[in-house]
């Protein structure tokens, strides 16, 4: 710690100053200049924290004599919370308490009103609370926040006896009883990591008060010094709580997390505690990561970071239960039940019967978490044996991977009807799951850098379980009906869930996942024991759990030549199901945002297409003219019963090609017509809104003349109306009609529910194709802020599909409004017809399908010509950004 010039008297003299609310200000950011100069990434910033706080105490006392003057000495200034503990960051808030003497004036008021003016006027952030001492004693009691704060105060400058008197209060375990007090932290924990969705293993990582942050110390620090009266945590090594190694690791954690939070506010002049993206890859150069083999800097970081939680959530658990026994349990009281030879309970969770029943009985370490599953009174385990499990990791070696009856253990921990995925998750957090499985261990903590995955690779594929288990359960079934409906048929659900296990488990090792995971699967069938039936469906779930969502989301599925080659692929209902249900469980565990209505109708629909197909026979598939007859003759049917003339039916349909009726519904059918049949010329351009259809989307259908540019027209005004396209089919009649129809949602990906919403829109589609051009609304379209930090490589590929009459341009670009008004124009000037559209935009990256044919309705083949389409396409993207 080095002299600062900042003394009490510096700052008394500053008042002298013409100016002395600069003069104050330059101080404040010199100080944080020479905080953020003698900071070191590799060092405790434990000094610099106390320094900060030594600062401010002298700051604010001058503030407090300039402006209280002869009543400084009445009242009593005082530090709370961070500030208290004098663990002040550079841009944390100053939380003060000021006590009042019985004997207050307007001089004191004037005096403090000025006091605070002036804190605000510096760019000081007071958290500033004025009481009498009754009253402070009386919101302590009502309020364990305001109780909490005040369990780390300090006096800054005032009346000592004040401070004294309400110091002795607060200590007064009358006010919060340990276990009240417990009780309520305990309360507010929970409700702390609901917000983050009992996950601290997300992109943006809030580090103080995320699960496994700094709060999970604090907790134990609050509960620990409350009940012991104890002026640090040291003194848990000295009440039994923890030993010195297990003391020592959390000091470390807690250093680390300090570096953290310091270097944020440093990189940001700001109180910032969320590792954002914008400042992810500072930071890990800031502490000296590299890229390396392909392992890149920021996911070594955050890395890093994750496995400092993964520390600190064992620790606060294992304290807290500790303290919960010694807090609302009888320590004293507390007896053993046996329940086995090796486990007893106590207070509800298992302890070991003795300290060797590891070493002596190695599959121990498995039969603990067997155990819970099959005794659901039970709580967990208790903290003393969760240390000797963290002891005896090393136990579990290539010997015990390959012991047969530790195989069946670990098989029958996922054969149980319950607990199997808050097991898991103790697994993990102990470090068994890693130790038992090598190849889990490469995944845990490993962030994946991008906007998909929100989660580390190891949550994630854990989440994916948990979802899995949703599907069984009824109190569930209202979430996902369909799911719970296909998951009662798979007979062998921990087939479901060894392949969830396995299907990330490859990441981060360069290649293609999905193939090394397939392998790595393999090994763990044969060790296992698996039969060959549950070995090649679970390895091929693995190899192929992308393809569903691939397939829904980025081909034709009203084509049944897709359909049937989907079908071919899958081979059976039975693996339908299981990869039906996989596929939602998977990208439910991605990303929250990814999943919407659309998707859900998207898989369902695949699904039973699929279905179908399988139960007709592959050998046996649909052929086109079948699908167009059956579909005519239901919408026919529909029509009809809606009282649609045979005749006006005829006319409406007299000029649309096979096309139509392959890609369209009966039931859209059935609307376009109506609508087509009471439309005349002078009508057009017709354009329709259906708010909710069979996809969970809205479907706005446009009827007019074939014009140049009418699909850039349309995709660019909706664009600009805030909508996110999810499809687009495009039908060109004989007698040059178009029937374009647009499936979309509003950007927040619900859906469209406001009658005056769908008017405006509607309006505002057909004023543009009257003029010809978009009509530009507020464009609510903006691209997020995590976008900015992954650049995607443009790309436009033409692919060849020998079974289809359309060629299919693959494109890849970062999305933006406009993007496929762009597109538009591009086909126009290269005289490309356009059949279908496939939109999936993932965060800001768009990977669209286009279906396309030359102008005389041919595939595009010549390489030149492809090569000239490609190049036209980037050309016109290159040019609007």
């Amino acid at each position: 710690m080095t002299d600062s010039i900042f003394t009490e008297a510096y700052f008394a003299k500053s008042f002298e100053d013409p100016q002395p609310i600069a003069a104050f200000k330059n101080a404040i950011a010199s100080e944080n200049e020479q905080l953020k100069l003698r900071f070191n990434p590799a060092q405790s910033p434990t000094d610099l924290l106390s320094e900060n706080a030594g600062f401010i105490d002298n700051l604010l006392s001058a503030c407090w004599t300039h402006f209280l003057a002869d009543e400084a000495d009445h009242q009593a200034l005082i530090a709370t919370g961070g500030y208290g503990r004098s663990e002040l960051f550079p841009y944390s808030d100053i939380d003060i308490l000021i006590v009042l003497n019985q004997e207050f004036s307007d001089k004191t008021q004037n005096g403090l009103s000025a006091f605070s003016n002036f804190l605000w006027d510096i760019g000081l952030k007071p958290g500033l609370r004025t009481c009498f001492t009754s009253e402070c004693v009386a919101f302590a009691l009502q309020d364990q926040t305001i109780f909490t704060s005040l369990l780390e105060m300090r006096l800054v400058n005032g009346n000592a006896d004040l401070f004294e008197a309400l110091s002795k209060q607060i200590i007064n375990t009358q006010l919060w009883s340990s276990e009240r007090f417990f009780l309520a932290k305990m309360s507010e924990q929970e409700q702390r990591y609901s917000k983050f969705h009992d996950t601290a293993y997300n992109l943006e990582p809030n580090i103080k008060e995320g699960p496994g942050g700094l709060r999970d110390i604090q907790v134990i620090s609050w509960v620990f010094k409350h009940h012991y009266n104890a002026h640090s945590l040291r003194e848990l090594i000295r009440y039994g709580f923890l030993p010195r190694s297990e003391y020592d690791s959390l000091v470390a954690a807690r250093d680390i997390l300090w570096r953290l939070r310091f270097a944020l506010h440093c990189l940001t002049s700001r109180c910032e505690d969320r590792l954002l993206f914008d400042h992810q890859r500072e930071m890990a150069d800031l502490f000296g990561h590299t890229d390396e083999d392909g392992n890149p800097d920021v996911e070594q970081f955050m890395q890093f970071f994750f496995k400092t939680v993964v520390d600190i959530e064992r620790l606060n658990e294992m304290l807290l239960q500790l303290l919960n026994e010694r807090l609302i349990n009888n320590h004293e009281t507390l007896t053993p039940s046996p329940i086995t030879a090796n486990f007893s309970s106590i207070a509800g969770y298992l302890e070991v019967s003795h300290e060797d029943v590891f070493q002596n009985h190695p599959l121990a370490l498995l039969e603990i978490f067997l155990l819970l599953q099959q005794s659901p009174s039970l709580k967990g385990i208790r903290a003393s044996t969760i240390r000797l499990i963290r002891k005896s990791l090393s136990l579990i070696d290539e010997d015990f991977r390959r012991n047969k009856q530790a195989n069946r253990l670990f098989i029958e921990i996922l054969r149980q009807p319950r607990g199997i995925t808050h097991q898991l998750k103790r697994m993990n957090r102990y470090g068994v799951l890693a130790a038992y499985l090598p190849d889990f261990a490469n995944i845990v903590a490993r962030m994946q850098y991008d906007l998909f995955h929100i989660y580390t690779v190891d949550e994630h594929t854990l989440f994916v379980i948990r979802n899995l288990r949703r599907f069984a359960l009824n109190k569930h079934s209202k979430e996902l009906p369909f799911c719970n409906n296909i998951f009662l048929l798979t007979p062998k659900p921990d087939v479901l869930y060894i392949a969830a296990l396995f299907h990330d488990i490859a990441k981060g090792r360069g290649g293609d996942h999905s193939s090394l995971g397939e392998k790595i699967a393999l090994d763990f069938c044969k060790q296992h024991s698996l039969s060959r039936q549950d070995s090649k469906l679970i390895t091929w779930l693995v190899r192929n759990h992308l393809l569903m969502s691939m397939t829904a989301q980025r081909k034709d599925i009203s084509d049944p030549d897709v359909i049937h080659n989907f079908a071919s692929q899958v081979g059976s209902i039975e693996y339908l199901n299981y990869l039906y249900l996989l596929t939602v469980a998977d990208i439910r565990a991605t990303n929250p945002s990814l999943w919407n209505t659309w998707k859900d109708a998207l898989l369902k629909e695949l699904y039973i297409a699929t279905h179908r197909a399988l139960h007709r026979g592959l050998q046996n598939p649909v052929a086109h003219s079948e699908r167009i007859k059956e579909t005519q003759k239901e919408a026919h049917r529909e029509l009809i019963k809606l009282g649609i003339s045979k005749r006006a039916i005829s006319t409406s349909w007299q000029h649309l090609s096979g096309d139509y009726f392959l890609r369209y519904s009966a039931d859209e059918i059935a609307w376009h017509t109506i609508a087509i049949a009471a439309s005349t010329e002078e009508e057009l351009p017709l354009v329709l809104l259906r708010p909710q259809t069979q996809r969970g989307s809205a479907e706005i259908f446009v009827y007019t003349r074939n014009k140049a540019q009418i699909f850039s027209i349309c995709t660019g005004t909706l664009d600009h109306l805030g909508l996110t396209i999810l499809d687009a089919r495009i039908i060109t009649t004989e007698d040059q009609y178009v029937l374009n129809s647009f499936q979309v949602l509003e950007q927040s990906g619900e859906a469209i529910n406001d009658l005056y919403r769908e008017i405006h829109i509607c309006d505002t589609l057909r004023q543009g194709l009257i003029n010809k051009k978009v009509s530009l609304s507020k464009n609510i379209h903006k691209q997020s802020r995590q976008a900015r930090h992954f650049p995607i490589e443009t790309s436009a590929t033409l692919l060849d599909n020998p079974h289809s009459k359309h060629t299919t341009i693959e494109l890849i670009t970062t999305d933006y409004a406009g993007l496929l008004s762009t597109i538009g124009k591009a086909f126009t000037e290269l005289n490309i017809q356009l059949h279908d559209a496939k939109i999936t935009t993932i965060g800001s990256r768009a990977e669209d399908m286009f279906y396309v044919t030359d102008q005389n309705g041919q595939p595009i083949l010549d390489p030149q010509e492809k090569a000239r389409i490609s190049a036209t396409i980037l050309r016109y993207l290159a040019d609007k950004n």
